[in-house]
């Protein structure tokens, strides 16, 4: 049971976002996957980034896979090696990279093969501003490999707009087990996640964990 305030219990979800925009609800059972992301966690702690503007992130993260997103004051970029431990990110799951990929599939992307995850957990009144995924290789190219997220236990309600930080944004409350896919035309879509709401989840408690799959490079 997740106990939920006032504001998102008002909204409702929307079903359709546009060409490219997937939304699998309780595509998993996070009860499962959570083992595996507690293994990796403890290979590589979550942490607090900064911007390359020197502001720090409300939302702490963590990475798995070959690469890792990391962003500091040399910009935003994937690299091989944890910079806390200095040593190469704990392995992506088989167990996670297989789900990713099945979940792309049904969304219609079906040779998507990540190769990087990034973790990152939610406090209560953590956010994440509206932005474009386009560090991976091949963002910028029409054929790009899609973005697969898992939601993990509260809610979020996650904003997309279109192709410019202005545009009006819709919005989507994720739930615990809903993957969300984009690709195609809505790969650079801007699109982002409001504070998130105090409540408490049986598993996870007071947080929410997103994974989010990449092919950050071929």
């Amino acid at each position: 049971m997740i106990v939920q305030n006032s504001l998102l219990d008002s909204l409702e979800q929307t079903e359709s976002l546009g060409l490219g925009l997937s939304l699998l609800p309780r595509f998993f059972t996070t009860a499962k996957l959570w083992p595996f992301i507690q293994t990796v966690l403890e290979q590589a702690p979550l942490r607090h980034l900064f911007t390359p503007g020197g502001r720090q992130m409300s939302v702490s993260m963590s990475n798995c896979g070959e690469y890792g997103w990391v962003s500091d004051k040399r910009g935003y970029r994937y690299t091989k090696v944890d910079p806390l431990s200095e040593k190469p990110w704990p392995m992506l799951p088989t167990a996670l990279c297989t789900l990713a990929h099945q979940a792309a599939q049904q969304a219609g992307f079906k040779q998507f093969t990540p190769n990087a995850c990034l973790i990152n957990c939610y406090k209560v009144g953590a956010r994440m501003s509206l932005h474009q995924d386009k560090d991976e290789a091949d963002a910028l190219r029409s054929d790009a490999q899609p973005i697969v997220s898992f939601s993990l236990g509260l809610p979020a309600i996650f904003l997309v707009g279109g192709l410019k930080r202005s545009d009006k944004t819709q919005h989507l409350i994720l739930q615990d087990g809903d993957a969300l896919i984009f690709g195609g035309p809505a790969r650079l879509m801007f699109h982002g996640i409001r504070p998130l709401a105090a409540g408490e989840d049986t598993l996870l408690g007071a947080q929410r964990i997103n994974l989010t799959f990449r092919r950050a490079y071929d």
